[in-house]
């Protein structure tokens, strides 16, 4: 998979959260990247920010919180087209769930980890 239909599959898993959350997204940019940090080669998405949850009257000007999807990672992970697929949907799920405030421990009792 070339690194354009790599960011066609983020792009489609971001266009399936309902409206209704996907307009309460604020200050949040999405990137894919190569690689993750070499101490993580494993990392699949990270969040980078303040959630929304903690964000206060000091939040103003300030850059956008970052969501990166990592393509090698995933693609070494994943054996299938369909498995992508998934994997993909299921980590940009996981990391806008941190923008929106969820730890790690939460998501992976809600099976999104």
């Amino acid at each position: 998979m070339n690194r354009d239909e790599f960011e066609t599959l983020v792009a489609d898993a971001l266009d399936q959260i309902p409206p209704q959350l996907a307009a309460m997204m604020d200050n949040v940019a999405v990137f894919v990247e190569d690689e993750p940090d070499p101490a993580t080669p494993d990392l699949l998405g990270l969040y980078e920010g303040t959630p929304l949850t903690e964000r206060g009257e000091w939040y103003a000007g300030v850059l956008p919180d970052r969501i990166i999807v990592y393509m090698g990672p995933t693609l070494r992970h994943c054996e299938t087209y369909d498995e992508t697929v998934d994997e993909v949907r299921t980590t940009v799920i996981h990391e806008v769930a941190h923008h929106f405030g969820f730890d790690d421990h939460e998501l992976h009792e809600l099976g999104w980890s």
